[in-house]
């Protein structure tokens, strides 16, 4: 099963081969199953009993002419001939063009998905004021959106494994329905993005399309309220930031329309029904579809086995914690900047939203600087041989990094202090966010490498639903406790959780040795 990929797949080399498959497939969670095919003998691959590599995947392809005939089919021999892509046909093999279409295609819809989470945050008073409603009651329009997001992956990640990539992704049309229907609804791009690059990329090549990608994940957000902010000020409408968040999902659709499917089971199956079709036999069949767990079984383990961890497995339990609080910080701002500059400075709606640029400024930074990790990544695995720890070392950093920038945009919001102030602690911010959480979803998926889709399915759920949450208290706290004070509380917490990765860092080997499911 496939899990929402946000920073787990910004900067490769992530995953080695052997961990990315676990992340990928589900059913490798469930290996024993596959003893199950193999003592059925009326099932004969051509190539192996197990899982076919890629190379033997892509090269292996057996030609017409090896392929029985269809009266020894009918005659009833029994063998499963095994399809295989032939040359060019696997994604991978694809274009240039074809591949780069297909990565684009899912970055835009990530990055509607993010403006569509953050934009109307541009005028909610406004849109308070017409509905009638106190701010409270409209701040539940961003909750319920996020809250989608939690929920949602459980759903389309397992379908994405049967029906395919391009289904899932035109489901976002129903972004217009509703809030909660259309955070549901687009959580599928995150669901399917780093699948569909890994679809189409092999691991040496995805440097420049996981970094296009995870600057629309992270930057989305942040230009939400940039727009937003200048569409109500210049319309002096809040709908039409809305319409505009329409027609960008209505190109997204338009996009997705003319995508093609990427996922390579889904492809094989598609070409085994057709020779079926052809041969009046139902002899031809994917590798994968011989492996793999019935819906109903996958759906358990999307829905069961991340509520298990969550609550079973130390690492998790306090990687979500801190992660959990970075995911809550990122929608605070939403709100804490609003009252940073317009309450406080005067600013309009406009030049509010300019703020966030030194937040996306930060995460510019940590993205050209996250290459450094993995020179560090390397050179500790050289001495010490590779291990989940290696991971923590951009997390450490931002440990101590973050609590700066809170303390900086705590005590720099007085009207006045320069506006230089709080933007340079969203510049530490945004850096700090990007390098935390990218290193704690590396350092996760290498915990519990034949466990990582459930890992991570289970920091994600529980992620989203605090974030969720943030709307709902974060001005109240503000408010009550004063600006600087309730950034202060929140400054604080930040350095409670900061010993988290150091103590990961040293005791992490003995924590997984204690564990039944972490990489020993």
């Amino acid at each position: 099963m496939l899990e929402p990929v946000e920073a787990e797949f910004a900067q490769p080399p992530i995953f080695n081969d052997r961990q990315e498959e676990a992340f990928r497939e589900e059913d490798i969670e469930e290996s024993n199953t596959i003893s199950k095919i193999k003592e059925n003998p009326s099932v004969t691959a051509h190539k192996s009993d197990t899982i076919p590599s890629e190379a033997t995947t892509l090269q292996g392809h057996r030609s017409e002419e090896q392929l029985p005939e269809k009266a020894d089919i009918e005659k009833g021999h029994g063998d499963k001939i095994i399809v295989e892509f032939a040359e060019g046909e696997s994604p991978k093999e694809w274009t240039k063009g074809s591949r780069w279409w297909a990565t684009i295609t899912a970055s835009v819809l990530c990055l509607a998905v993010a403006l569509g989470s953050a934009m109307p945050t541009g005028d909610l008073p406004g849109t308070a004021e017409t509905l009638n409603v106190s701010n409270e009651v409209i701040y539940l329009s961003i909750s319920l959106f996020v809250a989608g997001f939690g929920i949602g992956p459980l759903l389309f990640a397992p379908l994405s494994e049967v029906v395919g990539r391009r289904p899932i992704y035109c489901n976002i049309a129903t972004m217009l329905a509703g809030r909660m229907i259309a955070g549901l609804a687009s959580s599928a791009p995150f669901t399917n993005v780093g699948g569909t690059i890994s679809d189409v990329w092999a691991v040496h090549e995805r440097g420049f399309p996981m970094a296009v990608f995870s600057s629309t994940l992270f930057m989305g957000p942040c230009l939400g309220p940039l727009f937003g902010g200048w569409i109500a000020l210049e319309t002096g409408q809040w709908r039409w930031i809305y319409w505009v968040l329409f027609i960008i999902t209505g190109a997204c659709i338009i996009m997705s329309i003319f995508t093609p499917e990427t996922l390579a089971p889904v492809l094989l199956r598609k070409k085994a029904n057709k020779l079926n079709k052809e041969h009046n036999t139902d002899a031809y069949v994917t590798e994968h579809d011989l492996n793999r767990l019935p819906f109903s079984e996958t759906m358990k383990i999307a829905l069961l086995r991340p509520i298990q961890l969550m609550f079973q497995e130390m690492i998790i339990i306090f990687f979500t914690i801190y992660l959990s609080f970075i995911y809550a910080l990122l929608y605070a701002t939403f709100f804490a900047f609003p009252i940073a500059f317009e309450e406080i400075r005067g600013w309009n709606m406009g030049m509010t939203g300019v703020s966030f640029v030194s937040i996306i400024i930060g995460i510019a930074i940590a993205n050209l600087l996250m290459p450094i990790q993995e020179k560090l990544y390397r050179r500790h695995c050289e001495k010490h041989g590779s291990v989940p720890e290696a991971r923590l070392y951009p997390m450490m950093l931002g440990a101590i990094t973050l609590p700066i920038a809170m303390f900086i945009i705590a005590f720099t919001s007085y009207p006045g202090i320069s506006w230089v102030g709080p933007c340079m602690g969203g510049i530490i911010f945004g850096f700090s966010m990007v390098i935390i959480y990218i290193s704690g979803n590396s350092y996760i998926v290498d915990s519990y490498s034949n466990y990582a889709a459930s890992a991570i399915s289970a920091k994600n759920m529980t992620r989203s639903l605090i974030g969720a949450s943030v709307p709902l208290w974060i001005t109240q706290l503000i408010h009550n406790l004063k600006f600087q004070y309730g950034m202060l509380f929140l400054a604080l917490f930040s350095v409670v959780i900061g010993p988290i990765p150091y103590f990961f860092f040293y005791k992490g080997a003995s924590v997984r040795r204690r564990s039944k499911r972490a990489t020993a």
